[in-house]
């Protein structure tokens, strides 16, 4: 009995929530996620927030794995702040300005614009209080796990489509390694030709026979690409049982990619320059690179 395919996540997500603070403050908080090689979270917090941002940033840690995450807080008040300024204060500063220009000899007024951005002027609830603030933690820490899951049912569907189209990639490459299978015979027959005409050559000459026995070892050596096709096969089965059991595999199957792009860069030198079936089988080794890089660039976008 085939057991079912476990989840592959991709790393591209998106999920949003939003909710009330209380009952004059909105808040959304979203997550937007790309690939990278770890987790990096990027925060774009409203002021004031800092000890919420750093309890999300804990708590998002230790439910994502990897990815470049942005996450962002916005805030919607429903209604306009009504800001106020302390009249004591303003008075001071007005009375302070005209002091020093008349010591200095200056006949400049003083510029509300400039007075009202002083510390302390401007009053009201145009900032997020402090009791503000912690109502805002206990409206949007619970919401972290929900948000979490809708973040990574997208990216349980997106890497649903990348399993399949590896599959088939690894299909496609399979095809050609059994291809490259069936030829090999056909090279190994043109390689033992030119030891037949190297060693007629040497009958009829004075070429030394130890240079001759070392050529015959290396095209001896060159004529067989089996073992390159044995450990073809045996990655790319790996690979199918990686991506079915699920997980984070993104990594092992870039490992896997590179074992099967090395294997297929021997069995190109093997055949290159070789008659008989041996451009058939360089043609062929090139269409198994080409799958292997398209396969690299997806599983980069696997957790």
């Amino acid at each position: 009995m085939t057991t079912a395919a476990k989840t592959v996540h991709s790393m591209t997500g998106y999920a949003r929530i939003a909710g009330r603070v209380t009952e004059t403050l909105g808040f959304s908080l979203s997550l937007k996620s790309v690939n990278h090689r770890f987790l990096d979270l990027h925060m774009r917090m409203p002021g004031g927030t800092d000890a919420l941002e750093m309890k999300l940033r804990r708590a998002l840690k230790e439910k994502l794995i990897r990815g470049h995450v942005e996450v962002t807080l916005s805030l919607d008040r429903s209604q306009k702040a009504e800001a106020s300024y302390d009249a004591a204060l303003v008075a001071g500063y007005i009375a302070a300005f005209r002091t020093a220009a008349k010591e200095h000899g200056l006949r400049e007024e003083p510029d509300l614009n400039v007075i009202f951005r002083l510390p302390g002027v401007l009053t009201g609830d145009s900032r997020n209080s402090e009791e503000e603030m912690q109502t805002m933690e206990k409206a949007v820490l619970p919401e972290i796990d929900g948000l979490v899951d809708a973040l990574n049912a997208m990216r349980g569907q997106e890497g649903g489509v990348l399993a399949v189209d590896l599959h088939g990639g690894m299909d496609r490459l399979l095809v050609h390694v059994e291809e490259v299978a069936k030829l090999r015979e056909n090279v190994q027959q043109a390689y033992l030709d030119r030891i037949q005409t190297r060693l007629q050559a040497v009958l009829n000459s004075s070429l030394d026979q130890d240079r001759l026995l070392q050529e015959v070892a290396l095209l001896v050596e060159k004529s067989d690409v089996e073992e390159e096709v044995t450990r073809l096969r045996t990655h790319i089965d790996h690979f199918h049982g990686l991506l079915h059991a699920g997980g984070e595999v993104g990594k092992r199957l870039d490992f896997l990619l590179q074992e099967m792009n090395r294997e297929a860069n021997t069995l190109l030198s093997k055949t290159g320059g070789v008659a008989g079936n041996g451009p058939r089988i360089t043609e062929t080794g090139l269409a198994m690179k080409s799958e292997i890089e398209k396969a690299r660039e997806q599983v980069q976008n696997l957790e």
